[in-house]
């Protein structure tokens, strides 16, 4: 996927003879860099972070903030003076989300896996380096594992992360990891060889996250398929890993998200003997 800032890079400097094309195609990559800055690990920045992030000037990136936060995309805390991502980004969102097949699709699925493992229940999509969370249902419990609409994740041990990747060919899996689009750390507890452990999440059509990615959390996902038998989504059901150890759910979780995903599939078109 082409960031913004790739892209700022193919328009190149403006042309003379149609410079305010160029001028604002240029401010809107800049806009829209400056927004992909704020991630799950970094939701809220300083001017000077989102500067270096960026790669632009902090008075322009001050400017462009200033624009951001009048539209309501990002707000500013007035005690810090630093920035987070702004309610109108969901209101922008809204179309897109509402219109992904596999969402609509996953709805009422999620609502029944929360309602028969009492845990939290997700859709993501692949946007070809990142896991992104596009629906779901929080589990009724008090203390519970979920995830905001819109959240990434790109680390090898998040079993959505797995799932999607088993589906790649391994030499762009491996480049994945090589270049850290897709973060891998050492003595994670999985096995070195990435190729023939995806194979293995490919074949048995699931992976867990067993304190993987944080000591608290126990994560399931199985790939959502359609009519042509590509994966176009991911459902996950995560629980505190506590709880799961405790009453020994892990089992249960692994099949009550496998149907899930079976049924989310079976909606979109596919068929196992297609």
């Amino acid at each position: 996927m082409v960031t913004p800032r790739e892209r700022m890079q193919m328009v190149g400097r403006p042309r003379q003879d149609n410079g305010q094309v160029q001028g604002a195609a240029a401010s809107l990559l800049n806009g829209l860099a400056v927004l992909e800055a704020f991630s799950v690990q970094k939701p809220v920045l300083g001017v000077t972070e989102v500067a270096q992030r960026v790669g632009l000037h902090k008075s322009t990136v001050s400017r462009i903030l200033g624009g951001l936060t009048e539209a309501g995309y990002v707000q500013r805390d007035e005690e810090t003076g630093r920035y987070r991502l702004g309610l109108g980004l969901l209101a922008l969102s809204g179309p897109l989300l509402a219109d992904l097949d596999v969402r609509r699709a996953a709805v009422p699925y999620l609502e029944q896996l929360t309602e028969s493992t009492q845990e939290t229940s997700a859709i993501s999509v692949w946007n070809g380096h990142e896991a992104i969370v596009v629906e779901q249902v929080a589990s009724p419990y008090q203390v519970k594992h979920t995830a905001t609409i819109g959240t990434r994740y790109n680390k090898f041990e998040s079993s959505s992360v797995r799932v999607f990747l088993a589906e790649l060919a391994p030499a762009v899996v491996t480049e994945l990891i090589e270049s850290g689009r897709i973060l891998r750390t050492a003595g994670d507890g999985l096995p070195l060889d990435h190729t023939g452990h995806l194979q293995e999440v490919a074949r048995q059509a699931f992976a867990v996250n067993d304190g993987l990615t944080a000591e608290e959390e126990f994560g399931v996902s199985a790939p959502v398929r359609d009519y042509r038998g590509k994966v176009v989504g991911c459902i996950t059901a995560s629980a505190p890993r506590a709880r799961v150890h405790k009453h020994a759910t892990g089992d249960a979780l692994v099949q009550a998200v496998q149907h899930a995903a079976s049924e989310v599939s079976v909606r979109l078109g596919w068929s196992a003997a297609s």
